[in-house]
């Protein structure tokens, strides 16, 4: 293993900003955009589930058709790169099932051995949540992948913006999400700054350590 130092870590998270911005003519180089994918995959989530999709649009006249339903912000058409992070809308016994699969295939253990873990998974989430519950967690685990997405990407030296700011069921709508099975939660659009983009220089504003860390 060979971590990067602390002071690169503060200097590119200082170095970061939700970009207003992006410069369309300049694209993230693939073997990037190929790490950055990877950083989605590697994201962690409780019990390992995964309750996610991230829908990567290419197609530039579905992403100017998205612009409206954005309230209109540019990033979503101008940046190289945009992801939708989508929820799985109908999370269940199958999804544990097909986990548990998985597992056994990865790590060469017979499924029998995962007994255990997949009861515990069938109780907490399928047993343990209705319908309301378990959207409002997998949800939760979206906004995860998110944060890792963003910090990757300024590891990398490349911007991006979480957007919030969408209309969700005309994003549903526009990409066929709906039957899909899948439900849009929030936005990332990744690429390179504008010069013109002036928040770019702006300080960060956040409030002090003795404000935000508590130590018990």
């Amino acid at each position: 293993m060979n971590p990067i130092n602390r002071n690169q870590l503060i200097e590119q998270l200082n170095w970061r900003y939700a970009t207003k911005q992006f410069d369309p003519g300049r694209k993230i180089d693939p073997a990037d955009w190929a790490a950055l994918e990877q950083s989605l995959l590697l994201t962690p989530s409780s019990f390992g589930l995964q309750p996610w999709k991230f829908v990567l649009v290419t197609d530039p006249a579905l992403r100017e058709k998205l612009v409206p339903v954005s309230w209109g912000q540019r990033q979503i058409a101008d940046a190289s790169h945009l992801v939708v992070f989508a929820v799985k809308k109908q999370i269940g016994a199958q999804d544990v099932e097909s986990f548990v699969d998985r597992i056994a295939e990865v790590r060469g253990v017979p499924r029998a051995s995962l007994s255990a873990y997949r009861d515990m998974m069938l109780g907490g989430i399928v047993q343990g949540m209705d319908a309301a519950a378990r959207q409002t967690w997998a949800t939760r685990q979206v906004y995860i992948a998110l944060g890792n997405f963003l910090n990757s990407a300024a590891l990398l030296g490349i911007d991006a913006c979480p957007m919030e700011g969408i209309e969700k069921d005309k994003y549903d709508a526009i990409l066929g999400l709906n039957k899909q099975g899948l439900s849009a939660v929030v936005v990332a659009t990744a690429g390179y700054r504008a010069a013109s983009d002036h928040y770019a220089s702006l300080k960060k504003v956040r409030f002090p350590k003795q404000e935000v860390i508590v130590e018990i």
